[in-house]
């Protein structure tokens, strides 16, 4: 019987380092009145940026692990009408190309932190260099550039308001930086993994 530690393992090293940053959010949380779980984060779908194409028996598979991502592959296999061996040759296939993660979720909560926000963050000049600067942070878990009246948007998962003034402050030190404006989150009404599959 093959080990569900097969399932678990993340590969973010060999993953586009784009999806690295854009789904850690996925990645590191559960919803706040859960305890730990586990989730697929499908990056891409249908074309990964390599070119590689996934098809209905890998959508089948993504949909299965989106439900448990614990599954034995036997148990796999016959859910998606594969053999064990091919259906373990094609979850790795997707792992290694960054098409998904297999990932444990953590409720903050439950291990200590107590304050999620979202930061606003308004910038001057190009934001490349300030992008590799913001990502470097780890205080940040979350971060994407977006259009609007923001340049970027930044999570953060603290213990508690100082924390949460140290994280802001890091961030308006950053030279480029011209303001922010924080989101505390107050009741985390939705948040899903099931999305990207069709």
């Amino acid at each position: 019987m093959t080990s569900d530690v097969e399932l678990f393992t993340t590969i973010a090293s060999r993953a586009p380092k784009i999806h690295q940053r854009l789904f850690v959010k996925r990645n590191t949380h559960s919803p706040l009145s859960s305890p730990t779980q586990y989730a697929v984060v499908v990056t891409s779908v249908p074309s990964t940026p390599a070119g590689v194409r996934i098809d209905g028996v890998d959508q089948l598979i993504i949909e299965q692990l989106q439900v448990d991502g614990r599954m034995p592959y036997t148990k796999l296999a016959s859910a998606v009408g594969l053999s064990e061996a091919a259906a373990r040759q094609r979850v790795q296939r997707l792992i290694d190309t960054g098409v998904i993660q297999v990932v444990a979720v953590t409720n903050p909560l439950m291990v200590g932190r107590k304050r999620v926000a979202m930061i606003g963050i308004r910038t001057t000049g190009a934001t490349n260099e300030l992008s590799q600067t913001l990502k470097n942070l780890d205080i940040i878990e979350y971060l994407v550039v977006t259009a609007g009246s923001y340049d970027f948007l930044a999570e953060v998962v603290v213990r508690d308001e100082g924390e949460l003034l140290q994280a802001t402050n890091a961030i308006r030190a950053i030279a480029g930086v011209t303001s922010t404006e924080t989101f505390v989150y107050l009741e985390l009404v939705k948040q899903t993994f099931t999305w990207g599959v069709h």
